[in-house]
């Protein structure tokens, strides 16, 4: 049966009251350029409008046209107009996380645009492990943002993604993140990027943003915050766990924005550390773009963290560190007086604004009429078209973890199971299913419509809410479990338990929601099937080991169509293939684990689990990269080398090169063309069809500084029932097969590392290259 995409629509609007408002395309008031009007004769043929000069040359004409007053007004979000010279107003803030946002004042819902296709939350999206997903739900966000830019709906600069390492489960940011690996959450922030950007050379159709930078994972959590949080961080964790997303999204990405963040690192702020800021970003990875504070961060490391004695250093601590705009009106006001102090030169604010007019140019906002720009027809037709919607769902489809099947109970049968029990306080949610920093969704498809699509359902909430304080309404939940062919439980959280701001104390569901899952599950006639609605992970060993619930789904925040995509996998049209993105801790793990403490691997001799399944040894509920079908998948290597040679840089000394001959430092090594070729057949073995999510890890020779294993690959291949597919995997060795010394250095060891590719393993030797043959 095929499900519809949604029934419930925005702000409860008819259907034919939306589709009027969709067709409004040709009528939606065109935006006025930004700068450089054609119709304004004085300033059109000024040369920084002139399209045809290179962008440099037109931002150093710009730059010296500006007064010092008017430079100040243009380092903060809401930059202000400079009328003489023809430039309007902008308003830098826009977000899109996962599809336009109206977090932030520079996008409005409402008239042509009354919503736009909300795509599932961003861990569970990355539950996919499919970056040409990820890529193609940047390109409809992108297309979708562009049409509001062109409506004066929106901006073109979008402080997303959100790349931070998922390193606690209690994080109640997690759900923005795409995990607690370093390597995914780098390859989801370059594909994502890449979709919103575009693939135009220079020119960018909307300007991403890679945040919140760096160690930041941390809201609001026993008595401590963001604002006065200081991550202490080893070098070894900064460069092999906290930065990996961020260079990737600077270097493979090409990203056009950095966000610093709130809290301190190692007694720094970041929007003040030239060390992350100057040297890292701009100067080792070589950022093409703009350096942004997250919203008041300069004003909160005067404030709240009196870092500086006077708001003047603090304006000139921050851009000489390589600040470039400030999210809030803290440069605006004290810029000024700091160089008039002399704590700051005008060459350094020429510097930052260089960059921000830098990215405006190469979005076309200098260029003279939207309209007759790249994307200029874009308009209120391309938001929340059938296509969009349709990615949305099989978004969802392909983010749905099957994480237990007893039995097995699922796919559920239409002829056996034609009525089914929905129960729960998740079992009819709407804009829970979306998420934060999301925007108003074109339409929903609730989990309990989606069933409703296969099946005659019996509803019946069980608790109010997720707080689940009582069991006043355990007593329908239970009739009607017993009344049904089967019962689908739709438990787990919401914003009220994680969000930005609030962190979770604890690992269980919330309330007795624990107890109505058990008491439901006791009393139902036919199979009892959890599915489980969170950002982070929850400790349901009781349903785990229970023999009365047949399966259990998590669906992370799966977005608008969440209902129909869980429906699809209930019933069997869709064949599960999400694998999670992060550990699921056991409760115990976090009871004596503060989440102020950021090392990442354990300490035996100061009772330390260590975090993430790279350096966590203990009990989990359920593993990083678990995940199940409907069939059964067969590997078998098909070719890989046993032995790689690691060619030396001939300039280079055996001595510099080695620790006692067993790691050789990355940048001794010709790293550019040098990987790891395998080819894998992916067998399907079961009775149903299948898209297979092939997880590479390695496990590196043993050393006291290399994790336990990491991933190294991921690839997705669609299997039909019975046959066989290869699949080509390629391991860049200095990226991938390296790891990071005490000191921070990045080496790969020499030796046997072994790779694991579901059951299977394959044993590759690294050896370097004899340097006498090594040619300069």
């Amino acid at each position: 049966m095929k499900t519809g995409i949604a029934t419930t629509t925005m702000a409860s609007l008819p259907q034919t009251i939306i589709l009027f408002l969709l067709l409004l395309g040709a009528f939606a008031q065109a935006r006025d350029p930004f700068a450089c009007d054609s119709k304004d004769v004085k300033t059109s043929s000024l040369p920084f409008c002139k399209v045809s000069m290179p962008i440099p040359n037109r931002v150093t004409d710009l730059l010296g046209r500006l007064t010092m007053q008017e430079k100040v007004r243009l380092l903060v979000n809401n930059a202000a107009a400079v009328p003489r010279l023809g430039i309007k107003g902008y308003e830098w803030w826009s977000e899109a996380l996962h599809g336009v946002s109206n977090v932030g004042p520079g996008t409005k819902f409402g008239g042509a645009f009354p919503g736009a296709t909300s795509f599932p939350q961003v861990i569970t999206t990355a539950a996919s492990f499919n970056a040409t997903l990820w890529e193609a739900i940047g390109r409809v966000v992108s297309d979708e943002a562009r049409a509001m830019y062109n409506g004066g709906a929106a901006g073109l600069t979008y402080w997303s993604p959100n790349v931070n390492i998922f390193r606690d489960p209690r994080w109640g940011r997690g759900q923005e993140t795409p995990g607690e690996d370093p390597v995914l959450a780098g390859t989801y922030a370059a594909s994502y990027v890449k979709g919103l950007q575009g693939n135009n050379g220079d020119r960018l159709k909307v300007a991403a943003c890679c945040k919140h930078f760096t160690a930041y994972d941390l809201d609001n959590w026993n008595g401590v915050d963001r604002f006065h949080f200081n991550a202490k961080v080893s070098k070894q964790d900064i460069e092999d766990t906290f930065d990996v997303p961020f260079k990737m999204c600077v270097q493979d990405g090409n990203v056009a924005s950095v966000m610093c963040s709130y809290n301190q690192v190692n007694g720094v702020p970041t929007c003040a550390d030239p060390n992350l800021l100057k040297r890292t970003i701009r100067g080792q990875w070589n950022l093409n773009g703009y350096i942004v504070s997250d919203c008041d961060s300069v004003g909160v490391f005067y404030n709240t963290q009196h870092y500086t004695s006077t708001p003047e250093e603090a304006a000139a601590d921050a851009i000489k560190a390589g600040l470039d705009l400030d999210c809030g009106p803290f440069l605006a006001q004290y810029t000024e007086n700091a160089v008039t102090r002399g704590l700051l030169k005008e060459a350094d604010v020429n510097s930052a604004l260089a960059n921000t007019l830098t990215v405006q140019m190469r979005l076309g906002m200098f260029d003279g009429e939207p309209s007759a720009q790249p994307f200029g027809n874009l308009g209120p037709k391309d938001v929340c078209t059938p296509a969009h919607q349709e990615l949305a769902l099989e978004a969802a489809r392909q983010g749905i973890v099957l994480l237990n099947n007893r039995g097995p109970s699922l796919p559920l049968s239409h002829l056996r199971h034609r009525t089914v029990a929905v129960i729960g306080p998740n079992s009819n949610a709407t804009v829970t299913m979306i998420g934060n920093y999301a925007g108003v969704a074109c339409a929903y498809t609730s989990p309990l419509q989606g069933i409703g699509n296969y099946a005659k359902t019996i509803h019946q909430m069980g608790c109010e809410d997720v707080a689940c304080n009582d069991d006043k309404l355990f007593s329908g939940a239970i009739n009607a479990a017993r009344q049904a062919d089967a019962t689908v439980l739709v438990m787990g959280l919401d914003q009220s338990i994680e969000a930005e701001f609030r962190d979770r104390t604890g690992l269980l569901l919330p309330g007795r929601q624990q107890e109505l899952v058990s008491k439901v599950a006791m009393a139902a006639k036919g199979p009892t099937i959890l599915v489980l609605m969170s950002g982070g992970p929850i400790d349901v060993s009781f349903a785990k080991n229970d023999p009365r619930i047949g399966a259990i789904l998590w669906a992370g925040y799966p977005g608008q169509a969440g209902g129909a995509a869980i429906a699809d996998v209930l019933y069997g049209t869709t064949n599960p293939e999400g694998k999670l993105p992060m550990t699921w801790y056991p409760q115990e793990y976090v009871s004596n684990l503060p989440m102020t403490d950021m090392a990442m691997r354990s300490s035996p001799n100061r009772n330390y689990p260590g975090r993430t399944y790279k350096f966590y040894k203990g009990p989990v509920v359920y593993p990083f990269g678990h995940g199940l079908s409907y069939t059964n998948f067969v590997h078998t290597i098909a070719s890989a080398p046993k032995v790689v040679t690691v060619p030396l840089d001939g300039h280079r000394h055996s001595g510099n090169a080695t620790i006692s001959g067993k790691a050789i430092k990355v940048n001794h090594v010709r790293c550019n063309k040098l990987s790891v070729g395998l080819q894998v057949d992916v067998k399907n073995t079961g009775s149903k069809d299948g898209t297979h999510t092939m997880l590479v890890f390695s496990k590196p020779p043993a050393g006291h500084w290399a994790p336990q294993k990491q991933l190294v690959a991921f690839a997705k291949v669609h299997v039909p029932a019975r046959s066989q597919r290869r699949v080509g995997i390629n391991i860049h060795v200095c990226k991938f097969l390296s790891v990071v010394d005490r000191s921070g250095v990045r080496r790969i060891p020499t030796g046997v590392h072994n790779l694991h590719i579901g059951g299977i393993k394959h044993s590759l030797s690294l050896q370097p290259a004899t340097l006498g043959v090594i040619k300069s």
